[in-house]
């Protein structure tokens, strides 16, 4: 008789290389579209940034739904809780570089920002990925869009199962408008998930578009999105 049982594959090793640093911030409110202003506010501070094009600034976002509060429109002022965070994410080859920003005040379209301490945090290889803002392509539309990330993703050998577009935004820049969607991906296995999370996709990390963050399920996305606003592919 011959009995061989499947080989079992190792357990995948999270790499540290990449991760995510949370600052807490002093700041009472902001606008809610502020991303090119925050970007060139950071890179004020770090210039070296030039150079890191996927290095993420996300934008900063208060509370989206709670006791009956929910987060202001675009362009609108939105008022920041005490426990609201600045976030990165960078290669760990910059930590250090990157924390030059603990206790700088910054300006955000004319709302002072003071960053504080910051704590560091691995990322998380979860099957599910959500981004508020992927970089849409001149000219593409909601389909078009759909299969440029298919076609991105598979160039890196990732394979998507399941996907879901979201809701559009408009990011505000001197040059020209940016628009983009949200986006959620599902079914991704360990090394795909952190991979996502480590280059991102599409332009403008340093406005927070294109950044991945893990999620426990569809229902967290669409919560995410204030009570869902994705439509399927």
């Amino acid at each position: 008789m011959l009995w061989e049982d499947e080989d079992k594959k190792p357990d995948y090793v999270i790499p540290d290389n990449v991760v995510d640093l949370s600052f807490k911030i002093s700041c009472k409110q902001l606008p809610t579209m502020h991303a090119w202003e925050l970007s060139q506010a950071i890179h004020e501070i770090l210039p070296w940034l030039a150079d890191e094009p996927e290095i993420g600034i996300h934008q900063i976002h208060g509370a989206t739904t709670g006791n009956g509060w929910e987060r202001p429109a675009d362009g609108e002022l939105m008022h920041l809780p005490k426990r609201t965070r600045m976030n990165m994410r960078v290669p760990r080859s910059r930590l250090e570089d990157t924390m030059v920003l603990v206790g700088k005040k910054i300006d955000i379209a004319g709302y002072q920002v003071e960053i504080g301490p910051a704590s560091e945090k691995r990322l998380n290889p979860l099957g599910t990925l959500f981004a508020r803002y992927v970089v849409v392509p001149e000219g593409l539309g909601e389909d078009g869009f759909m299969q440029w990330v298919v076609d991105e993703l598979a160039g890196r050998d990732i394979r998507l199962r399941k996907m879901l577009c979201g809701i559009t935004h408009t990011i505000h820049t001197p040059e020209k408008p940016v628009e983009t969607r949200s986006l959620m991906m599902a079914d991704l296995d360990k090394a795909a998930s952190i991979s996502l999370q480590e280059q991102g996709i599409g332009e403008h990390r340093h406005m927070g578009c294109g950044i991945f963050m893990p999620h426990k399920g569809i229902k967290a996305v669409g919560e995410t999105e204030d009570k869902s606003h994705f439509s399927g592919t």
